[in-house]
């Protein structure tokens, strides 16, 4: 097999359009019994947990955290690239081989935010598109008739957009009541809140005068319990809809339509969360909210369109979905026709390692991993030196502040005094051991949401799979042996010599660590033992004192091939331009891109369906022969720029 030969180019810089895009992948595996993984998302200067590259499906949802130190307000490129310098490359975290013979080429990835769009595709395998922004008949609220031109003046409709749109946040629009009655008063409370969501309403009088006072409901009742209206009962409970975004991940566009509806944002379903930097497009269930109020959000939303109502009586679940639909562009591409040919067509025919992505591991110079291992080793105080010491790197002025207090005096209340972001990981962890005392750690420790501390454990699990699967393909190749495990019926089973001659490298399994799994019987999988007995962890004996930290296992497909595989090159002559004709652009019936077939630019344009849970970088790093690491990709991007 091919050894890694990194080769990428990255973009030099991101895309100056209403919304910028990313990548995104997956969640995690459940703790309480083992599954088959189906297929996957980027960590942070600080302890911002990984995420992944189209979804997070497969278990619980990770709590958002807030940003704190994230890349961005780093300042200058320099200082990125001066973080990077101490991050994560694929060696670190057991990425090694490769399965397709062909040489690898550079391009740049991302150039645009719009080289990376997914398409979610849900559980009856039909792939998920905004193209209809219309409002079912049924969604008519019934006690507003054409609300618009029968309640408010001109005027007032341009008031009321005004404080919608946060131009007047503070202010408020008074809408006087001449005909005062209760009806009259009902009427123009609910046009307001119909066609201005975001908005709230309350009654006043001045000087003898009944007044409807319309303002702004964000920041003061925004996450209040909304008003109840009648809910027709030949209506489904749950409406459905589909939801573009643009540079903001699925948690991020949930709690921006809560303020906007004035619900909590569990009210709001869904099968798999995307990542931020993406043109990404899923389907979402809301309880009890009409196709009209959500249609009004098109007005006040540029990084969001929802359509594609409808009335369902069951909400979503997470990993329900069947996979993601991915769009890539990867430009000024250096590959011939032929070595193009050859790269798409191996990913076509044979697939690629089913790694977990860099994503998985965080960047900085302490990878969420480690973390993970000193949790399995009841080892708490290097838990809480790992995430609060000072490290390499720069990082935003405030953190690097909070560690050096940390460092100096172990004070958390001090450290803390140095956060102006206190829902970050670091600002969660010392506001617990404020609370509970250094002595009561685990304690402290669990003040970070569950799914957050758990991503560390699943880091761990994520890094021993990808060292022992690099192992298994450099000892036995892409064929099934003697000693390899495969599922049946969800079951796993060693395969026997006579078994692994009816079986292919499509059939094989690894497994995550834990104490409900079994290991491949081959020497590759006696090392797990001896892996695991290197952290002084007992293969034997993978149950926590803390019951959230038992490691039940999980198993997952070693390759994975890529359904619905295309490509083209394409020459351009603008960089500004984008390559891919998006769902909205549709809509709004622009034009496809056109390519100028003499221009001096080419990029490779390949689709492809994953599987949840699987890293669409991993597919892409087999094409371009690349490391996929932000360490890498930064210092060749250093090198491009200068």
């Amino acid at each position: 097999m091919a050894d890694a030969e990194p080769m990428l180019v990255p973009a030099p810089g991101g895309e100056k359009r209403a919304c910028p895009a990313l990548e995104e992948e997956e969640v995690d595996h459940s703790t309480k019994r083992p599954r088959v993984q189906k297929d996957e998302k980027n960590g942070g200067p600080s302890h911002k947990l990984p995420q992944d590259e189209g979804e997070e499906p497969e278990g619980e949802e990770t709590e958002p955290l807030e940003e704190d130190g994230e890349g961005e307000g780093l300042g200058s490129g320099e200082a990125f690239a001066e973080m990077m310098k101490h991050g994560l490359t694929e060696l670190d975290v057991g990425i090694l081989k490769f399965v397709s013979e062909h040489q690898g080429f550079s391009g740049i990835l991302k150039e645009r935010y719009s080289d990376f769009v997914v398409h979610e595709i849900n559980k009856e395998g039909k792939t998920v598109l905004l193209d209809d922004l219309s409002v079912p008949e049924e969604a008519e609220e019934a006690t507003v008739e054409q609300p618009e031109s029968q309640v408010f003046t001109e005027e007032q409709k341009q008031q009321l957009e005004q404080l919608q749109l946060f131009k007047n946040k503070e202010g408020d629009v008074s809408i006087e009541v001449a005909d005062d009655t209760k009806e009259k008063r009902t009427l123009v409370h609910k046009a307001v809140k119909t066609l201005y969501p975001g908005l709230e309403t309350k009654t006043e009088e001045r000087e003898g005068k009944k007044f409807i006072v319309a303002y702004h409901a964000a920041g003061q009742k925004a996450l209040a319990a909304p008003r109840k209206h009648s809910w027709p009962k030949s209506r489904g409970a749950f409406c459905h809809f589909v939801l573009y975004k643009e540079n903001r991940d699925t948690m991020e566009a949930i709690n921006v339509l809560s303020k906007f509806l004035r619900m909590r944002p569990n009210v709001f379903s869904y099968m798999g969360t995307k990542d931020k930097r993406a043109i990404t497009v899923q389907e979402i269930a809301v309880l009890k909210i009409t196709a009209e109020r959500l249609s009004h959000l098109n007005k006040c939303l540029n990084n969001f369109k929802l359509g594609n109502f409808c009335y369902k009586k069951h909400p979503l679940k997470l990993g329900e979905l069947q996979g993601n639909h991915f769009t890539v562009v990867i430009r000024n591409i250096t590959g011939t026709e032929e070595q193009v040919q050859q790269a798409m067509s191996s990913l076509r025919e044979t697939g690629f390692i089913n790694y977990y992505g860099m994503q998985r591991f965080g960047t900085t110079a302490v990878p969420t991993h480690q973390v993970g291992k000193a949790i399995l080793q009841d080892n708490w105080k290097e838990v809480i030196d790992l995430i609060l010491k000072p490290r390499p790197g720069a990082e935003k002025g405030y953190l690097v502040k909070c560690r050096e207090e940390w460092a100096q005096s172990q004070d958390p209340e001090a450290a803390l005094q140095k956060l102006p972001v206190k829902r970050c990981v670091e600002g969660q962890l010392l506001r617990g051991l404020s609370m509970y005392g250094k002595k009561n750690i685990i304690t402290a420790f669990a003040m970070i949401p569950r799914n957050n501390r758990l991503m560390y454990i699943h880091s761990y699990q994520s890094f021993m799979w990808n060292t022992m699967v690099s192992r298994r393909i450099e000892a036995f190749g892409l064929k099934a042996v003697e000693g390899d495990l495969v599922l049946r019926g969800g079951t796993a089973f060693v395969l026997s010599a006579a078994e692994a001659e009816t079986h292919s490298i499509q059939d094989v399994v690894m497994p995550l660590p834990g104490f409900d799994v079994i290991y491949p019987t081959h020497h590759v999988g006696k090392g797990y033992r001896e892996m695991l007995s290197a952290d002084n962890l007992d293969i034997d004996n993978m149950r926590h004192r803390v019951r959230d930290y038992s490691l039940a296992g999980a198993y997952r497909r070693i390759l994975i091939k890529p359904s619905d595989v295309s490509w083209e090159v394409i020459n351009y002559e603008d960089p500004r331009v984008s390559l891919v004709h998006t769902d909205v652009e549709k809509l709004e019936d622009q034009p496809p891109p056109v390519f100028n077939k003499e221009g001096k630019y080419r990029a490779l344009r390949m689709e492809f369906s994953l599987p949840p849970s699987t890293y669409a970088t991993m597919a892409i790093r087999e094409v371009l022969k690349m490391d996929t690491s932000i360490k890498n990709q930064t210092q060749l991007n250093t090198t491009w720029l200068n």
